[in-house]
């Protein structure tokens, strides 16, 4: 078996980073599994195996259900990284039955497709209103101007969080997400642990105000929600909210830039896109799998498997590598052309099995207003300068993305 750091996979080297895909294609041709010393992980980086493995219950997003740290063979976190785990702990992204299960089937009792459909005008005009401010401006940054705005106020509008409180939202989403890149520093953990408290503390006073007085919002439809007798605590509110908020506008905001970029890159297939606005939907899916904003998602092994031949022994940690499974030729024909008529495209950029994206709806809404506004309004947009990529693998995005407009 190949060494990974032979093949090219480094997650800290800004020429990797600029374009993971030749590397992710060294990976697939080497083998199916790979041991990744630097962060002590399994990369898995085909297809068929991702999409496998995120359906096998043998893997889980915690191990604390079945077993103690002591038992699993890991250390528990620091005790100074506590309020950030128990906001992150609590959430339905990092558990697993029976507690997903409950705090999912509560949580879609307020997240129902009425909710979401209901919200369909409002994330119409609201993309609409910031192009045009874009176009008045003859250009500025896609970002910050319409990419991050449009996400983050939907949200917060879902959550029902007042206009005058979410300046904090973005900063305290992104500190907290810091902490899921690879290998993350104290500092960054610093910043998590701040941002955790914060944003804890905020919704805490929320959900109490809101138990006084229940509005027509999702947080006071995850106080009302329950099953029987089950009700959410409410930690598991503000966790749930919490991550309603960071993955509900993280994957927006950076599907929206790599999605522009990837096209002012292409300029045929943005020609064809403009000449028939009718490929918005099949081009949302195809920029998600040409540079997805979630390159790798993990898991712990909690009972041995098996892949091509290599155990995988329980307490070891998988990581999935979404970039380059939605790359891989074995399921999409030349996976490195971006095609927006592309029909089959089973991507797995809003990952697979129970722990699928529950605000995947809400994202192709968003998506397809802010690509139908700026098609309509802004026909000749077009790059300013080159883009600087972030410093992170897990979550990939850009820096910002000037554009020109007139």
């Amino acid at each position: 078996m190949a060494a990974p750091s032979d093949l090219g996979f480094d997650p800290w080297d800004p020429a990797f980073l600029a374009d993971p895909y030749p590397a992710y294609a060294e990976l697939r041709a080497r083998g199916r599994v790979h041991w990744f010393e630097p962060t002590n992980q399994w990369l898995v980086p085909h297809h068929a195996d991702v999409s496998a493995l995120l359906r096998d219950r043998r893997l889980g997003r915690t191990y604390l259900h079945r077993f103690t740290h002591e038992e699993f063979g890991r250390s528990a976190p620091p005790p100074e990284h506590e309020p950030f785990h128990t906001l992150n702990d609590h959430g339905m992204l990092d558990l697993e039955p029976p507690d997903h299960t409950r705090i999912r089937r509560l949580v879609s009792k307020a997240f129902t497709p009425r909710t979401v459909e209901r919200l369909r005008p409002y994330v119409r005009d609201l993309a609409g209103e910031l192009v045009a401010g874009l176009v008045e401006r003859g250009g500025g940054d896609l970002l910050t101007e319409v990419a991050e705005p449009l996400p983050v106020a939907v949200i917060a509008e879902m959550l029902g969080i007042p206009e005058a409180d979410r300046g904090p939202l973005r900063p305290w989403s992104a500190d907290i997400c810091g902490m899921y890149e690879l290998n993350p520093s104290e500092e960054t953990a610093a910043k998590a642990v701040r941002a955790s408290v914060e944003f804890s503390d905020y919704l805490r006073e929320l959900i109490a105000a809101r138990r006084k007085e229940p509005g027509d919002d999702l947080i006071s439809g995850l106080i009302a929600a329950h099953d029987e007798d089950d009700r959410l605590t409410e930690q598991e509110m503000i966790s749930t909210a919490v991550l309603l908020l960071n993955a509900g506008h993280e994957a927006t905001v950076n599907s929206t830039v790599n999605g522009w970029w990837a096209l002012f890159r292409n300029p045929a297939q943005l020609a064809a896109l403009r000449a028939d606005h009718s490929l918005i939907p099949s081009a949302i899916e195809e920029l998600m799998r040409y540079d997805t904003p979630l390159q790798l998602f993990e898991r712990w092994v909690l009972d041995d498997i098996e892949i091509d031949g290599t155990t995988i022994p329980r307490g070891a940690e998988i990581a999935m590598l979404f970039g380059s499974a939605n790359h891989d030729p074995a399921v999409f024909t030349d996976p490195e052309r971006l095609d927006l008529t592309r029909t089959e495209n089973p991507h797995i950029s809003f990952s697979a099995g129970i722990h699928y994206c529950i605000g995947a709806p809400l994202a192709r809404i968003e998506l397809a207003a802010s690509m139908t506004a700026l098609l309509e309004q802004a026909p000749t947009l077009r790059p300013a300068s080159d883009p600087a990529r972030k410093p992170n693998f897990v979550i990939r995005g850009l820096e910002g993305l000037r554009v020109e407009v007139g």
